[in-house]
């Protein structure tokens, strides 16, 4: 479906990016991975993903630099070839109620999740455009950006930012063949929630059972919906946010 194409993914070498990594490799794409951690993180998957034939790039690099995300779309472009599709994964979450959460803590979510967001697209939208480059450009959102959750609300606000983000550039950019959506997961047994569930079978099994299909959300289901998203032959699904809560919402 991809061969020959570059994807972008920012927050590559966590659970949800590291599983979109290995999707789109799958099917012929280079991928440039971009993250924080330190280079010798990203080894074994590159390794992973060189194993199907494809290449792939590892950028250390803050997302909240606007600069430095424009050095990691010039190096992924000179590696692999031009960025015509990206996931704008990067995130934080600070489980802290209004009155807990510090300005720090408040600002550094809003300028990974949001901001970061918005510097890697529109650093990728902008070379798309110079070379007349029909692409795809999918958010990492969350459920939470319209289903109000206590202890969140740095998180929350950051992810209901970015549904108007994807908004906005699905406008301006549906003219010229780019496609941008959203995808909104729900309860993902992986990062944060992982983490916690960890320490607390029994609130995996609370998220679970909430939910109506009584499922908790992976990775890998969160890459194929987005695979399907930046399928070549979508030229008309675009501005949408694609929820993919198990039916949470209509708990609401």
């Amino acid at each position: 479906m991809f061969n020959g194409t570059t994807l972008a993914v920012s927050g590559g070498l966590g659970d949800i990016g590291s599983a979109v990594a290995r999707a789109f490799a799958a099917l012929g794409a280079n991928i440039a991975i971009g993250d924080v951690l330190p280079e010798d993180r990203a080894a074994p998957l590159l390794l992973e993903i060189e194993s199907r034939g494809v290449a792939a790039l590892y950028t250390r690099v803050d997302v909240s630099d606007p600069k430095a995300v424009e050095l990691w779309i010039s190096a992924a472009e000179a590696a692999l070839g031009p960025v015509r599709m990206v996931v704008a994964n990067a995130a934080t979450v600070t489980i802290a109620g209004l009155f807990d959460v510090t300005a720090d803590q408040w600002q550094r979510e809003i300028d990974i999740n949001l901001n970061g967001a918005f510097y890697l697209t529109r650093a990728a939208a902008r070379r798309m455009l110079e070379l007349q480059l029909a692409g795809s450009i999918v958010y990492v959102g969350s459920w939470a950006a319209e289903a109000v959750h206590p202890g969140i609300p740095a998180y929350a606000v950051s992810k209901a930012g970015m549904r108007m983000l994807s908004k906005s550039m699905a406008l301006e950019l549906a003219p010229h063949g780019i496609m941008v959506n959203e995808i909104a997961p729900g309860y993902v047994d992986a990062g944060v929630s992982r983490q916690v569930w960890e320490k607390a079978p029994e609130q995996r099994e609370a998220a679970a059972r909430k939910t109506p299909v009584r499922k908790l959300i992976t990775p890998a289901e969160i890459a194929r919906e987005i695979v399907k998203l930046c399928d070549p032959q979508n030229r008309h699904i675009t501005g949408s946010t694609l929820l993919m809560d198990g039916g949470l919402n209509l708990l609401r």
